[in-house]
């Protein structure tokens, strides 16, 4: 799989708005675009043809509003797309598909096959909001996520399921940490 160059990288980023505006000109920019390279791919394209299936102990749906909330060991699935939680509120379009999407648990999961070559991408947080309209995952407080090997872990991480980017802030005292398995090349040397 080839990766996309910094700048089209970068590009592709601020156009999704995974970079916010304050971070756009600074200079850990390059950086963040670095620690991306290694998640960079995309998402498995039949997983938004699938249906969608929540399950619950407890559900309240408001014909008005269009928001159907679900407490109890919550599950929502679509194709190889997961999200577990204790509660999930679900705002659905006049259509009656997916608009959005927030998860709370101690902590709250999912996960996605993003490519074959990429395997499983699994996430956990206090909170996740998924927005089903951009394909972007924010997981906030104690936010973890895990591909291939490598880990991201920070106060909250912003991760696009359509094309695998990731975004990691920190918050508070926390810092961002990242974790990149060595390379299985006899030929690289690493860090003595």
């Amino acid at each position: 799989m080839k990766y996309k160059s910094l700048p089209a990288l970068r590009s592709s980023l601020i156009r999704s708005n995974l970079i916010p505006h304050s971070l756009r000109q600074s200079r850990a920019l390059p950086m963040v675009l670095l620690l991306a390279l290694p998640l960079y791919s995309h998402a498995l394209p039949s997983d938004a043809n699938q249906e969608i299936k929540l399950l619950a102990d407890k559900a309240t749906y408001s014909e008005r509003t269009g928001v159907t909330s679900y407490s109890g060991s919550v599950i929502i699935t679509q194709g190889t797309f997961k999200m577990t939680a204790d509660n999930i509120t679900v705002n659905l379009s006049q259509q009656r598909s997916i608009n959005s999407a927030v998860a709370t648990g101690r902590p709250a999961t999912m996960q996605q096959v993003v490519t074959q070559e990429k395997g499983l991408a699994k996430g956990q947080a206090n909170k996740i909001d998924y927005n089903a309209v951009t394909g972007i995952v924010t997981l906030t407080g104690n936010a973890k996520l895990v591909q291939n090997g490598a880990s991201f872990a920070g106060n909250v991480i912003r991760y696009s399921l359509k094309a695998g980017d990731v975004e990691a802030t920190a918050g508070g005292n926390q810092r961002v940490e990242l974790v990149f398995p060595p390379s299985n090349s006899s030929s690289q040397t690493g860090i003595r």
